[in-house]
């Protein structure tokens, strides 16, 4: 089933409008949403925004707060989330990291006391419109054990990298975790199996079921231990730049929420050689795509190239959903 994307915007800003958002967050964050299932990253579009109702009601969102300065130290700030909702939390930090890097050439937003910040592509975008490199990541509930354990301690603590390129600019948008946990629910409801091994089974044997890994949460990392460790370093030094909660204490909590998050600039406009630098990044992108693919008829493509291709098809056919998910927007 697909549905107009101007339909999917209005349906979320009518949500948001009836549960007390004022007029210019709610048109933010209904295109937040709507943007992230346009672009195909439907698990965080569409596929979230009723779990988000469902943390207001359950008193975890606070619709009103905005994030508050209580740090200003050059071209670092930090800011104080109030458990505010996570996705306007980091619109408005992503719009002060590229304020401060048009100042400084390099400008760095820590927050903390927030809620889950959605797509995080989003705010990459946002960057490289203003011709900014975009480094974002934040921390999680433990939901991933360390490499060869069997507890979940780390957080998946998903990563964003983003690089002006035209119209095409490179996104990189993963979780620590082989799988996030979105798209181990789309897998679940689907019945398919997960492509590659993405965690463990009750029995500890790798599986491609996503409803056992979603039983156990022992997911695994990406690049095995080298994944573990990027999560652990992530998770650190997100708390410790944002003066907040790590992961561990995160899970303290009763639910997930008071996360700690980073937002860093880079502006290329500042930059000297900022017209070779551009020649540069073309170059290594028509070499990725001249790559000879392994499968005849798969071109090889950078991260972020196919998302053009997803947004116009969706923009004309419209935006794929769930039907159940999408009633129950209706419904609402």
């Amino acid at each position: 089933m697909r549905v107009p994307y101007q339909e999917m915007y209005d349906q979320f800003l009518r949500v948001l409008l009836k549960y007390g958002f004022t007029e210019e967050k709610a048109k933010i964050s209904a295109k937040l949403y709507a943007d992230a299932s346009r672009d195909g990253v439907y698990t965080h579009g569409l596929n979230r925004f009723v779990k988000f109702i469902k943390s207001i009601h359950d008193g975890i969102v606070d619709i009103h707060a905005e994030p508050r300065l209580t740090a200003s130290l050059g071209a670092l700030e930090r800011y104080d989330g109030q458990h505010g909702p996570g996705n306007l939390n980091a619109y408005a930090c992503t719009r002060r990291a590229i304020e401060l890097a048009k100042k400084n050439t390099i400008g760095c937003v820590a927050l903390s006391n927030t809620n889950h910040w959605m797509r995080p592509g989003n705010y990459g975008l946002m960057a490289v419109e203003q011709n900014c490199i975009g480094i974002f990541w934040t921390n999680t509930v433990p939901n991933m054990p360390p490499w060869g354990g069997r507890d979940a301690r780390l957080g998946n603590n998903p990563v964003t990298l983003a690089i002006p390129h035209g119209e095409t600019p490179v996104l990189v948008d993963v979780a620590m975790s082989m799988f996030s946990y979105g798209k181990l629910e789309v897998y679940k409801r689907s019945g398919q199996p997960l492509p590659v091994d993405g965690g463990l089974n009750r029995d500890q044997k790798p599986t491609r079921d996503a409803a056992e890994i979603l039983e156990t949460h022992e997911c695994f990392p990406i690049g095995y231990w080298k994944g573990s460790g990027l999560s652990l370093a992530l998770d650190l030094i997100a708390a410790s730049l944002a003066g907040g909660r790590t992961t561990k204490q995160v899970g303290d909590l009763p639910y997930e929420t008071e996360l700690c998050q980073v937002f860093l600039c880079i502006d290329l406009d500042s930059l000297p050689d900022r017209e070779h630098i551009a020649e540069n990044i073309a170059e290594t992108l028509e070499a990725m795509d001249s790559s000879t693919p392994v499968q005849e008829g798969r071109p090889v493509h950078f991260p972020g190239e196919h998302m053009a291709q997803v947004r116009k098809e969706n923009m004309e056919l419209g935006v794929p959903v769930e039907e159940s998910i999408w009633q129950q927007v209706l419904d609402m």
